[in-house]
């Protein structure tokens, strides 16, 4: 039996909801159906959009399977019945859907779709950008809405072929607002949450990055499968190389111009190391910090391991296919050129081919490079004992050979001689092996090469013999001495590189991070105990401690700088100079941390009285603003009571004692105003923050503007808020928005609930505001396109704001579609919803729910 050929799936990706990936999927099938394919709709969600319904005429559709869950009634695809018509094509819509739990025998529809493509099914399907698995969490921190149903990525990236479904914010908005994706209740909701141009152009952004990625990916599979070497330009990738030198940040700076000159263009740093561990002008630290340079500019750091660097490096770009080489000018002088040959630059121009090279010079250009520092690499014990040893080691041998005098062979003694001067190059390195191995050749000459007991040969191949096993015994032992100090070197680098592992590690946990990078040197440097001091007193000075090159003259204790005014005390242990440079590291971590933590201390001791200056703010201005109109109004309600040209009728009487009386009123809530603005300034006034519902200012707010409209409120959550500031603001708001309104229409508030904060919007349909305008109007005194100002001193949106923003809210003006000004008060929740999404409006993306 042959084996069912796997079915190939087409996935429609689209950028965001509503852009028509759905049309554009059931118009494939439309198209396979008019060449002649069976194709068969196993299942596609139209959501009422005539539109879409339409491009299901002439296709052959499945009933969907009826399920009951929880006392609802829902349809899914009818899986066995696809199996069973065994289309060549079927579609299928909302890849990432979850299935009603048991209305089939896959929890998620994308398992369906694995089935039929096992049975050898063709599959087109849709799937939006934020249901991908590795970009939920980045969605939910752009639109604040968690995504409940997903698709794994490699789902999609399996697929044989993937169409970008993209539009523009703006179209995508227009198409909105007329009502070509959501019912019209729906629309201002969805416009004002998941539907802003932000959300819209961050969700473009990904969906156009990720499919990038993905043909990438193709590509790169097409050019190994076919052999491709050569350089394809499809996207500028310079590649730098830095080998530690202090040219570093220069070749880095100059790769990076390069990179940014065309859209889109990667730069990536490759540093070449040796197989051996050898290097020479190499610095950890330089390459660490040129490292940080690299992935600041947005670049991508890469370590290869080569004995050639030029075919290394020019490896390493034909696989990344990249297009630009740079690196630069040899450090090594004419001299030294004119005698070692071509250099690194040289060979990799050589070997480039097709890949651009640049050789950008620097300062140190022909200088030579830089020597690294003579250090001690042996203990002091081991110093003494290696000379020793190479002069004691031979006697002790000869005296064990001369009892073994004719049982061994010439070859077989200088071969022992040979494995002595190996032990002795352990012991002491180098220079003590050359001693072990002129003492052996003096020894063998005299006591094991013929004529015995002198210091002459008889025979030349004797003294060849004798010459060569000095060279011998020098080389081995200085390959024995080099093996052992690039082992001691390796060790070395690979405890620096865990220590600043674990100092990476201690940095990111946050929290607790001083004591913690406090507890990590304590344990990586093995002292007793690490302190952090504010001061330290220099020589000569009165403090407890009294520093002498980086050590205490009395307690022997280690100190080194931590930041501006702060010093680490290590107690309780000697610490090397290189166990001082990682040390340093350390030092320089904890200092940033002491001054964030600073940082973080004045930040919050600052923000209580920023909220008291905002407060102070909005309530001098609210008197200014709010004074005359109830002082006149009172003013004349007396006045003409107290007239004698006048007979008031009773009604007359009452109306006027009515005005009067509420003016005082008006008056007297100022008063309070100012007498909270007194506590204020003496620091004793606290906002009455409680839960609020809207229900219970919106009446005394609209009272003013009478005719409002004003949506549905039963469900809104309470807000955090202060009722009479926030009573404020509100009819602020929207008395400013019925000044503007033309005749005939009304002013709408309507409210809903986004990642946790509750949004009130005051829309109205009048004649708007350029962006560049915006900010202008929330400064008081301003009256944007109105000249009149008998009517006010413009500080209503300025006193809007600032009484909002003492609140912890915030006031932002946003385009009502259609035309107009929609003004969004967002204030925080009295409670966070218990569950994910609670409170959230139905329109936020879920379009695989029905």
């Amino acid at each position: 039996m042959n084996e069912v050929r796997r079915g190939r799936l087409k996935v429609y990706l689209g950028a965001a909801p509503g852009v028509g990936k759905t049309y554009r999927m059931l118009d494939e099938g439309r198209r396979r159906a008019a060449r002649g394919v069976d194709v068969v709709v196993g299942f596609a969600e139209c959501h009422g959009r005539p539109g879409t319904e339409a491009m299901l005429d002439g296709l052959e559709v499945l009933q969907p399977v009826p399920c009951a869950y929880r006392g609802g009634r829902f349809e899914e695809m009818d899986l066995a019945g696809v199996l069973a018509r065994r289309p060549q094509v079927a579609v299928v819509d909302e890849l990432a859907h979850s299935n009603v739990p048991g209305g089939g025998r896959n929890a998620k529809r994308w398992q369906d779709v694995e089935e039929l493509l096992a049975a050898g099914i063709d599959v087109v399907t849709a799937v939006n950008i934020q249901h991908l698995e590795s970009i939920k969490d980045v969605v939910e921190k752009i639109t604040g809405v968690p995504q409940q149903e997903t698709v794994p990525d490699e789902v999609v990236r399996r697929a044989h072929q993937v169409e970008l479904v993209d539009m523009a914010p703006e179209a995508l908005r227009r198409r909105m607002a007329h009502g070509n994706i959501y019912a019209p209740e729906k629309i201002d909701a969805a416009l004002a949450n998941y539907f802003r141009p932000g959300n819209l152009t961050a969700l473009r952004q990904l969906a156009l990055l990720w499919t990038a990625d993905r043909v990438d990916e193709a590509l790169q599979t097409y050019r190994a499968e076919h052999s491709i070497g050569r350089v394809w330009e499809t996207r500028e990738r310079v590649v730098v190389a830095l080998t530690g030198g202090p040219e570093g940040d220069t070749l880095i700076r100059r790769a990076a111009r390069i990179a940014d000159r065309s859209a889109g263009g990667d730069l990536l740093a490759v540093h070449v190391a040796r197989s051996d561990g050898l290097a020479t002008g190499f610095s950890h630290a330089s390459l660490a910090r040129q490292r940080r340079l690299v992935e600041d500019l947005g670049g991508s750091y890469h370590s290869v391991v080569g004995d050639d660097a030029a075919t290394a490096l020019v490896d390493f770009a034909r696989a990344e296919n990249a297009t630009q080489l740079v690196l630069g000018s040899s450090r090594r002088g004419r001299l030294e050129r004119f005698l070692t040959g071509s250099g690194t630059g040289e060979r990799v121009v050589a070997l480039s081919g097709d890949i651009d090279v640049h050789q950008v010079t620097h300062e140190r250009a022909g200088r030579g490079t830089l020597l690294p520092s003579r250090r001690r690499t042996l203990s002091r014990a081991r110093m003494i004992a290696g000379p020793v040893a190479g002069l004691v080691l031979p006697l002790l041998l000869t005296i064990v050979l001369a009892q073994l005098r004719g049982t061994l062979t010439l070859t077989s003694e200088a071969l022992l001689f040979l494995l002595a001067v190996v032990g002795v190059a352990c012991i002491g390195g180098v220079a003590s092996a050359v001693i072990a191995s002129l003492t052996a050749s003096v020894l063998l000459n005299y006591w094991f090469i013929p004529p015995i007991g002198q210091f002459t040969l008889a025979d030349a191949n004797a003294l060849v013999a004798l010459g060569v096993f000095a060279v011998v015994a020098a080389t081995v032992a200085a390959v024995v001495d080099r093996s052992l100090r690039l082992s001691r070197r390796a060790a070395r680098a690979t405890a620096e590189a865990e220590t600043m592992s674990s100092l990476a590690g201690s940095i990111v946990r946050g929290g607790q991070t001083i004591p913690a990078l406090l507890e990590r040197t304590r344990e990586t440097f093995g002292v007793d105990s690490v302190e952090l001091v504010s001061e330290v007193a220099e020589e000569g000075g009165t403090g407890a401690v009294r520093l002498r090159g980086g050590r205490t003259d009395e307690d022997g204790d280690t100190v080194v700088p931590a930041g501006p005014g702060g010093y680490l005390v290590l107690r309780g242990g000697a610490l090397s100079a290189s166990e001082r440079r990682v040390l340093a590291a350390f030092a320089a971590h904890v200092g940033a941390a002491v001054e964030r933590a600073r940082l973080a201390e004045a930040a919050a001791e600052v923000e209580p009285v920023r909220a008291a200056d905002r407060m102070r703010t909005a309530l001098l201005r609210a008197v200014g603003h709010d004074l005359r109109t109830p002082l006149a109004a009172g003013w004349a309600a007396v006045t003409s009571l107290r007239s004698r040209d006048v007979e008031f009728s009773a009604v007359d009487r009452d109306e006027l004692l009515a005005t009067a009386d509420e003016s005082m009123a008006k008056l007297n809530r100022l008063v309070e105003n100012l007498l909270d603005l007194s506590r204020l300034e003496a620091g004793v006034l606290k906002l009455n923050l409680r839960p609020t519902s809207l229900e219970e200012v919106l009446p005394a707010a609209l009272t003013d503007t009478p005719g409002v409209e004003v949506g549905d409120l039963e469900r809104i959550p309470q807000v955090l808020a202060d009722p009479p500031l926030l009573e404020r603001v509100i009819a602020n708001l929207v008395g400013n928005a019925d000044r503007y309104a033309p005749a005939g229409t009304k002013v709408l508030v309507s409210a809903s609930v986004l990642a946790g904060r509750v949004e009130l919007r005051v829309v109205d349909r009048g004649p708007g505001l350029p962006v560049a305008g915006r900010e202008r109007l929330f400064e008081p005194f301003q009256r944007l396109g109105d000249t009149d100002n008998t009517t006010g001193l413009g500080l209503g949106l300025a006193l809007a704001r600032g009484l909002t923003e003492a609140m912890s809210g915030t006031v932002s003006p946003e385009d009502t579609p259609g035309g107009g000004l929609t003004m969004v008060v967002s204030m925080p929740l009295a409670e966070r919803p218990d569950a994910p999404g609670a409170g959230m409006s139905d329109h936020v993306g879920q379009g695989s729910r029905r």
